[in-house]
């Protein structure tokens, strides 16, 4: 029996947005560094990995088969939510998703971040998402309530665990025992990192979580010794950011006599071209050059736990289900119209860097 959902009446999946043509992909980088001052040949090298593989994100079409999973799930548990899909950098942007919800008639909405993280990048920029797109839509924009970070939800937790041992399984027979297990997020300044989270409690909330998330999925997956590491980094050379880069631990792995890595991206929900590119590309380039065996644990997005996932956090909201989690770092996130979260999970960091990130 299918029935509505005291409270709220749609559900917004929020994400970051991709070119899904050639022609998009110059404007959607300008768009994702406008105002930070990047120069033009950071641009041009970007561009020029949506090239290699035809100027496409996989970004939104991963999305939209996660929307997809969700409606089905959603169905299944009888919960009847329309589902939004709008993007910070390109199309559909949410503005004009919230606009579309407003002459809807949608009046309270849960918005679901394809991030899990806390931090700037990871939370408080969805926060600013809302608050603009609401500000777009005027008078008539609904009420919307962010979802909490997720990043030690135990369905996620187990779908990376069992990835790790796909990618395992998929290495030659000779290598599968002794493979290193490494895992990788996206790097931020440190000076970011170091901004996020309670002061009290030494900020540091985003490398805190995926740390804490590593040593979970390495806790469900037997494994106890592994390395995490940071991939993706943008800014200039004079600025920290957290490290090491994945393709330097590699080549510190290899002096180490280490011929064979199994590489789980624990900091990205789906594959997308920083996955593709980074890893896929890359680092996978590095491993062969260092005559290293190479595999890659899947994302959890593709999972059909990852929909599940997000059906319980709604639940949350809607049914007051008990929060699921294992970690032991703070998770916070869920705040009403774009307000920020409490504990200073999201500080703006005093020169806001993600520029040139490629998604």
């Amino acid at each position: 029996m299918t029935t509505t959902s005291p409270g709220y009446d749609a559900l917004l999946v929020l994400s970051f947005g991709g070119p899904e043509e050639p022609a998009h992909v110059r404007p959607f980088l300008e768009n994702v560094t406008r105002g930070r001052g990047v120069p033009p040949e950071r641009l041009d090298a970007v561009v020029e990995h949506y090239m290699h593989f035809g100027g496409v994100s996989p970004i939104n079409a991963l999305n939209r088969d996660i929307i997809a999973a969700i409606e089905t799930e959603l169905a299944a548990a009888g919960i009847e939510l329309p589902i939004y899909f709008g993007n910070r950098n390109w199309h559909p942007m949410v503005e004009d998703t919230v606009a579309q919800m407003a002459s809807d008639g949608v009046e309270r909405a849960l918005v679901f971040p394809t991030s899990a993280w806390g931090g700037y990048s990871g939370c408080r920029q969805y926060h600013e998402d809302v608050a603009r797109a609401r500000d777009a839509a005027g008078d008539g924009a609904p009420d919307l309530v962010k979802i909490r970070q997720y990043y030690d939800h135990p369905a996620m937790i187990a779908a990376f665990a069992d990835a790790i041992s796909a990618a395992r399984e998929s290495l030659p027979e000779e290598h599968r025992q002794t493979a290193r297990v490494v895992f990788t997020a996206h790097s931020i300044p440190s000076a970011a990192d170091a901004n996020a989270g309670p002061p009290e409690d030494g900020g540091h909330l985003y490398s805190r979580q995926v740390a804490e998330a590593s040593r979970l999925v390495a806790a469900a997956s037997s494994i106890d010794d592994f390395d995490l590491v940071w991939q993706s980094r943008s800014g200039p050379p004079q600025v920290p950011w957290l490290e090491p880069d994945i393709c330097d631990h590699l080549e510190s792995l290899s002096r180490d006599s280490v011929d064979a890595v199994v590489v789980c991206p624990i900091g990205f929900v789906s594959d997308h071209l920083e996955v593709v590119w980074d890893l896929d590309t890359e680092a996978k380039d590095k491993a062969r050059e260092l005559n290293m065996a190479f595999a890659r644990a899947a994302t959890p997005g593709t999972d059909a736990r990852f929909a599940q996932m997000v059906v319980e956090l709604v639940r949350e909201h809607i049914a007051g289900a008990d929060e699921r989690g294992r970690g032991t770092v703070p998770r916070y996130g869920s705040t009403l119209n774009g307000s920020r979260c409490a504990f200073r999970c999201c500080e703006q960091p005093a020169r806001p860097t993600r520029a040139g990130a490629a998604t």
